[in-house]
């Protein structure tokens, strides 16, 4: 008989904020590989908080048994990860704008080298070993040599992911919980990564649980799926059985407004550069979008698309160096970042991690009438109403007055995108906006860019590292490449 690495029989929780819809019942057994799939808001991540210990249950509901040779406490065999859109550690005292001001960072703070120097240290990798062999080779995959003496908080969402993977895999736990692990990378590392996760399965015995949103994320060498729907965790089945049915939203009209620019011409870069010490993240970019065109930015991680978009929002202090013209009119000629910003619907990985705000949802949404991070003035009924509105259009308006840190990843996502959109901004710009997002939310969230987009006065620039993410109103293209 097989053993069974973790068991949860009949297991209800504690806290009955967080119960599910019925009593868990669930295994992962010794040579499984196991993937929990779901919708949006169904409880997958709950789920996998519940088998890092994160979540307790009532009474004796788990079991753990990994074995006669395993390390002592349940929290060095099972690791967990969450690709959250969040810094870990780096994440206090930080604001949305810092990773663009490196200025603000305190000299002391540790660089990657030395961060990762420090995990190595503690899993006693020395030279010759094998975490030490293991780390030297997610160095070379994931291309970190190069970030080595950056700070973590400067890491793009990409590179982020792969610095965070690389800490997790050097202690090589008996288990491994990674949700979403594929999210922000680009295409050849998500196959690089799902390779490797291959690869420590059959030399290292280590188990995977992986927490996706979308059928085609499971990797080929996922054994068994446990599919999550509405708060219930249904029986376990073999990964060759399983098809996910996602539900469908009934469609709800774009209302669109007037904008407060008609400019022809809504983007042009003239040579610009960035750097950061001896690291240049553009080079003599020249780039023109106008009125009405829709454009997918794309590159590899790293490749500084989201350092473009910063300084197109007036996020990054190096824009007002640059030769740039915004709505036709030049950077730096006495416009306030408020009037940069009162044209331009967004929505970013690093906005997503800012917002750790325990407000209504509806007040999130609001926030974006205001370009703020966060609600300080009193919104007017009409204002109120379009939120409403948009919350409607997004499929999230029974979230209203839920607390936004108590929603799922996905439906925080969602309501940071009913935020860009609220202002029926001229120029929208959405950096991954798609996250984590199950394929029925996926897909009505691009026909709600196609639908605004269908109107010639809005302007779209959109980066995804999934070519089926983008909507079919796309017609231009800008690939960005590592300097």
């Amino acid at each position: 008989m097989s053993r069974k690495i973790v068991e949860i029989v009949d297991g209800q929780l504690a806290n009955p904020e967080y119960k599910m819809a019925a009593p868990i019942n669930l295994s992962v057994e010794d040579g499984e590989q196991v993937a929990i799939v779901g919708d949006n808001a169904a409880g997958k991540t709950r789920i996998a908080e519940i088998l890092n210990g994160h979540y307790r249950l009532r009474g004796a509901a788990m079991h753990y048994d990994f074995g006669p040779d395993a390390k002592h406490y349940v929290s060095d065999n099972v690791k967990f990860i969450s690709f959250r859109d969040s810094y870990g550690s780096a994440d206090a005292g930080w604001y949305f704008q810092q990773r663009w001001n490196q200025m603000d960072i305190d000299p002391e703070t540790p660089t990657v080298g030395q961060t990762l120097q420090r995990f190595l240290d503690d899993a006693h990798a020395e030279e010759g070993t094998a975490e030490r062999r293991r780390f030297d080779q997610l160095v070379e995959m994931f291309h970190l040599e190069r970030l080595m003496d950056e700070y973590v908080i400067t890491l793009s969402s990409g590179e982020l992911r792969k610095f965070q993977l690389t800490k997790l895999l050097i202690s090589m736990p008996r288990m491994l919980i990674i949700d979403n692990p594929f999210i922000g990378l680009d295409f050849a590392t998500r196959c690089q990564l799902s390779e490797l996760f291959e690869t420590l399965v059959r030399e290292c015995g280590i188990t995977f649980v992986l927490i996706l949103a979308r059928e085609e994320e499971i990797p080929s060498f996922i054994t068994h799926v446990i599919p999550v729907k509405g708060l219930d965790v249904l029986p376990k089945q073999p990964r060759s059985e399983f098809s996910a049915h996602s539900d469908r939203y009934a469609a709800v009209p774009v209302v669109e407004g007037a904008s407060d620019t008609d400019a022809p011409e809504v983007l042009r870069f003239r040579n610009v550069s960035i750097r950061y010490g001896k690291r240049t993240i553009l080079k003599d970019l020249n780039w023109v979008v106008r009125q009405g065109e829709h454009w997918a930015l794309t590159g590899e991680n790293g490749s500084g698309k989201s350092t473009l978009l910063s300084i197109v929002c007036a996020d990054n202090p190096q824009a007002y160096a640059c030769d740039i013209d915004l709505f036709g009119r030049r950077r730096g000629t006495g416009e306030s970042i408020w009037d940069i910003k009162k044209n331009i619907g967004f929505v970013s990985p690093e906005m997503h991690r800012s917002y750790c705000k325990s407000l209504p949802a509806l007040d999130i949404v609001t926030s974006g009438v205001f370009d703020t991070v966060g609600l300080f003035r009193t919104p007017t009924g009409e204002q109120r109403d379009a939120c409403r509105h948009w919350m409607e259009v997004f499929g999230i308006q029974h979230l209203a007055e839920r607390d936004f840190m108590k929603l799922s990843s996905g439906e925080q996502r969602l309501c940071l995108l009913a935020r860009a959109f609220v202002k029926s901004p001229a120029l929208l710009i959405l950096d991954e906006p798609m996250h984590g997002l199950d394929d029925a939310t996926r897909s009505r969230v691009r026909s709600i860019i196609n639908d605004y987009c269908s109107d010639p006065s809005k302007t779209l620039v959109m980066v995804t590292h999934y070519m089926d993410e983008l909507p079919s109103c796309i017609d231009h293209s800008l690939v960005l490449k590592k300097n």
